[in-house]
């Protein structure tokens, strides 16, 4: 249960009502501040300011918490909504909260442009004031072109190692690094590294290798990583899907080691005879590959 800060006195009573909800949410999900900002794609310090009422959350960020929470927005975004109305911050209001919670990154600033200096205009750096022309530099076409070229390219590549990604219905289960060696860190070969994506659910598809006969969901080889609650990653991936073959469900199979997870991870430890923890780990790992 975390600890919160005493909300203030003159803090309207219909946004105090719609903090102390959101609050009672995020503390039943089991999630921190920085596990909630990591599934809403809002920054902690955003949530900082909502979860203290400095300020009224916007819509968006209300119905991502509630989504990562497990719960119905609508009652929540109801009573953002009224709380916003006594404020009478009508559409700017929503139009800041919005702009807030997804903080863009600041845009650099454009340098100056070189001031031009017209035919029989004065030279400020020169003593005599001699007029002086502007003298036009060739166009670089030949560098434009090849820069054009080479960006298309790129997009071309990116496109190609972003399908497998796209397409989790189709795991690869006996990928390598590259090197020859299984792959075991969180970076896969075909998927690339993982994003979580809140209500993206990932396919399993778990077959025994033949090489090793241990069984394996195409998302992660690894038979020591340690994985606990509030961890993202392929081999959360991994685990979830193995836990489901098992016959106990981790809930959603997203990626994201949630209370769900760990409560399957503490069923197979328990039926296993191994120290219940709720953590994989090597031992887990065992008996899930099995």
């Amino acid at each position: 249960m975390s600890r919160w800060k005493q909300l203030p006195d003159s803090l309207d009573p219909q946004l105090r009502q719609l903090v102390v909800l959101l609050r009672e949410h995020k503390d039943r999900s089991g999630l921190s501040i920085a596990a909630l900002a990591a599934r809403t794609g809002v920054s902690k310090s955003s949530w900082d300011r909502y979860l203290n009422g400095r300020v009224t959350p916007p819509k968006k960020a209300v119905e991502l918490l509630a989504q990562a929470c497990g719960t119905q927005p609508a009652p929540l975004v109801e009573l953002r909504e009224l709380a916003a109305a006594r404020e009478g911050g009508g559409e700017t209001q929503e139009a800041q909260g919005t702009q807030e919670a997804q903080e863009p990154p600041e845009r650099e600033t454009e340098p100056e442009s070189e001031p031009l200096v017209t035919a029989g205009a004065a030279d400020p750096q020169s003593e005599l004031g001699t007029p002086t022309t502007r003298v036009h530099q060739p166009v670089p076409w030949a560098a434009i072109v090849l820069t054009s070229v080479t960006t298309a390219l790129a997009m071309m590549i990116g496109l190609l190692l972003l399908a497998p990604w796209e397409n989790a219905s189709r795991p690869v289960v006996d990928a390598d690094s590259g090197n020859g060696k299984p792959y075991t860190g969180p970076v896969h070969p075909v998927l690339g590294e993982f994003v979580y994506k809140p209500g993206k659910e990932y396919a399993c598809e778990v077959r025994k290798d033949s090489g090793d006969g241990l069984l394996y969901a195409g998302y992660s080889r690894t038979h020591t990583e340690m994985i606990q609650q509030d961890a993202s990653r392929w081999s959360v991936v991994e685990a979830q899907c193995l836990l489901a073959h098992h016959g106990i469900a981790p809930g959603v199979v997203d990626g994201s080691f949630g209370r769900n997870t760990e409560r399957a991870a503490r069923r197979l430890q328990d039926r296993a005879r191994i120290a219940v923890d709720g953590i994989v780990g090597p031992d887990t790992w065992k008996v899930l590959r099995t």
